[in-house]
């Protein structure tokens, strides 16, 4: 049963003018720590490429707290929630803390989609309620 969609778009531009404003303070408020090693390693070899990576993450976050429809208080947090990958490249929701246990005593499961183009990022999320076992 489908328990909330959640949809962002996001301006890269703001973002990249909020990395510009805090450096990486902005990015470390959104990231969790293995997205921020991602968002290094990126922006080393291609800055453009790292803000564009920030943006995604920053529109999936805001997609999912719209989706599990509790915006961002608690226990949504930005680093509680990260955007991770497959080995197939497939982006998936990873819950850690709070989050994710209040996720599971509900038995929510997140499906996220991530997408940008030169200036915009945009994510689409759906969550699931699992039917209770008998």
């Amino acid at each position: 049963m489908i328990y909330g969609i959640g949809t962002d778009i996001c301006d890269v531009r703001r973002i990249r003018a909020s990395l510009e404003r805090h450096g990486e303070r902005f990015a470390r408020k959104i990231l969790s720590d293995a997205e921020l090693a991602t968002w290094r390693s990126r922006s080393a070899r291609w800055p453009e490429r790292g803000v564009r990576y920030l943006a995604t993450r920053f529109s999936a976050k805001e997609a999912f707290s719209k989706a599990v429809g509790m915006g961002m208080r608690m226990p949504m947090t930005w680093r509680s929630c990260e955007i991770g990958k497959l080995a197939s490249g497939k982006p998936v929701i990873v819950l850690h803390g709070e989050l994710r246990a209040w996720c599971e005593a509900r038995g929510l499961v997140a499906q996220v989609s991530v997408t940008d183009e030169s200036d915009y990022a945009a994510s689409f999320v759906v969550i699931e309620q699992k039917e209770p076992q008998p």
